[in-house]
């Protein structure tokens, strides 16, 4: 069964850091480019930062120079370190591959 499952999530004052893994199961992650998004309250699910898999990197301007995105395809996992964070980073943040999906793990910055 394909499966994405996230964990990481928490709360971290702002200024703190986290880092939230995704691992896969039911399907090698080496062929697919992955994606980290969220979702505040009231507010659409934003693309927050993107890998290839060739390992290319991308991120939203919100999180760039304090977000990082990486895989490890060894333990089908990709990870995203989060950095100097913010109130405005308080999200459900979910993983994505192709059509999969995680349930998503709650990150709350407190000010």
């Amino acid at each position: 069964q394909v499966q994405l499952v996230e964990s990481g999530g928490g709360l971290v004052q702002a200024g703190g850091s986290l880092r939230l893994s995704c691992v896969a199961f039911g399907f090698p992650i080496g062929p697919y480019d992955m994606h980290w998004f969220r979702q505040a309250p009231g507010k659409e699910r934003a693309l927050v930062a993107s890998i290839s898999d060739s390992g290319i990197t991308s991120y939203a301007n919100s999180v760039k120079g304090r977000f990082t995105i990486s895989r490890d395809e060894a333990k089908n996992t990709m990870y995203l370190q989060m950095n100097s964070l913010k109130p405005e980073d308080t999200a459900v943040y979910y993983c994505n591959a192709a059509t999969a999906w995680g349930q998503g793990t709650q990150v709350t910055v407190s000010s």
